[in-house]
């Protein structure tokens, strides 16, 4: 699993306390993920993000624009079984 926090190169704090509630979520539930943090205007455009933060998880944007909570970021996780899985049957 790879989860991506996409920030504008001026962005502060808000970025940092996204890849905090990120870290501390994969820690809380014991899952191994790759998490990175990158504040490039050139990746924003190529994933179609216009505000920031944003949390891409395995290449599907899935929050932008606020902060997400850790009960969230625990939400997504737990999700993508369940949507790799009904990708598979339409595809």
């Amino acid at each position: 699993m790879r989860i991506d926090i996409i920030c504008k190169p001026e962005c502060g704090g808000r970025c940092d306390r996204t890849l905090e509630n990120v870290r501390e979520a994969l820690t809380e539930m014991g899952v191994k993920a790759e998490g990175h943090l990158y504040r490039d205007l050139r990746k924003m455009i190529d994933n179609r993000v216009y505000v920031s933060p944003a949390v891409v998880v395995d290449d599907m944007l899935r929050v932008s624009g606020r902060v997400p909570e850790i009960r969230e970021i625990k939400q997504l996780i737990c999700e993508r079984p369940r949507y790799l899985k009904r990708l598979k049957e339409v595809a």
